[in-house]
């Protein structure tokens, strides 16, 4: 074997485990990869030869990479609030990007990444997390990584490390309950959703909702789209119209691994994705990602986009 393919070799043979905790630290697709990126640089100028657990040290190098990322984006965060604060402008939800597949067919590429999926609802409360709460959240709750090996990352003790793991986990699951496991219980919650705001039935509507649904909708681009959030029942209901006439071009799709779907305009151009979280068979959540210019971004080419 070549000796210099060697390091590359075990790199990429890493490599989709570190798309999935950039892609979990970072909520973005494209920052998931450049982080990736970044870690295979330091890798490379690094002499990794006493290394024991090259895979543990991958996974802390990227950490510390997503870490970087993830404060200087609640600075522009911090910045941006202020402003629009002055401008009493309320802070609006970040839908991160979704990972998109088949209902019927899941793409071997994303195999990893929807491991152990995490749902489009958890990823928006991760927004809310810190920083170091979210790498902490991370890096220990969805990859076991022991708190003594994170704490040097960010600059705490062990037990400081586990307090924020605690806060962060308490915030998530007041936020975001576990969904139902079984893809057919959801998709069947999602049909009569649909069904439901296709014939302005209300009442139909409020049996698969929730009481305490939420529903978030980020399409922050252009200045006729708002981001929206509601919450309860009857006010989701209520704006059911916004679906209505959605149910046609509707089409079925796993968003993070969930039931969702993704609604493609007569034009073939993708509309938005929606993104539902069914509990105990109703909706607790629905997460909308309508901004044309990250919908753009996607590979919806499988769903004739």
């Amino acid at each position: 074997m070549d000796e210099k393919a060697l390091p590359a070799e075990l790199f990429e043979a890493h490599r989709p485990h570190l798309r999935a905790v950039a892609y979990r630290m970072l909520g973005s697709i494209s920052e998931a990869e450049d982080a990736v990126q970044d870690t295979w640089l330091r890798y490379d100028r690094t002499d990794t030869t006493d290394v024991e657990n090259l895979g543990g040290w991958l996974t802390t190098v990227a950490g510390r990479i997503c870490l970087n990322q993830l404060r200087s984006r609640a600075r522009r965060r911090e910045e941006s609030f202020e402003s629009r604060a002055e401008a009493g402008v309320a802070e609006v939800p970040r839908i991160p990007d979704p990972l998109i597949g088949r209902a019927d067919a899941v793409d071997p590429e994303q195999e990893v990444l929807l491991a152990d999926s995490v749902g489009l609802a958890l990823m928006v409360v991760m927004e809310s997390l810190s920083p170091a709460e979210r790498v902490a959240f991370v890096l220990h709750d969805l990859f076991a990584v022991p708190f003594d090996e994170i704490a040097p990352l960010i600059e705490k003790t062990g037990a400081a490390t586990r307090q924020l793991a605690g806060r962060a986990r308490r915030k998530v699951q007041g936020q975001a309950p576990a969904p139902d496991r079984d893809l057919a219980r959801q998709r069947v919650a999602v049909d009569a959703f649909f069904a439901a705001t296709r014939d302005g039935d209300l009442d139909a509507l409020l049996a698969v909702l929730a009481p305490d649904v939420v529903l978030r909708a980020d399409g922050s681009a252009g200045r006729d789209r708002r981001p929206v959030v509601l919450n309860g029942a009857r006010t989701v209901a209520g704006q059911a119209v916004m679906f209505r006439g959605l149910s046609p071009y509707a089409r079925p799709a796993l968003v993070n691994g969930a039931a969702g779907v993704v609604v493609v305009g007569a034009n073939g151009r993708p509309v938005s994705i929606m993104a539902f979280t069914v509990v105990g068979g109703t909706i607790a959540a629905i997460d909308v990602l309508s901004d044309p210019e990250r919908l753009a971004a996607l590979d919806l080419a499988a769903f004739g986009a």
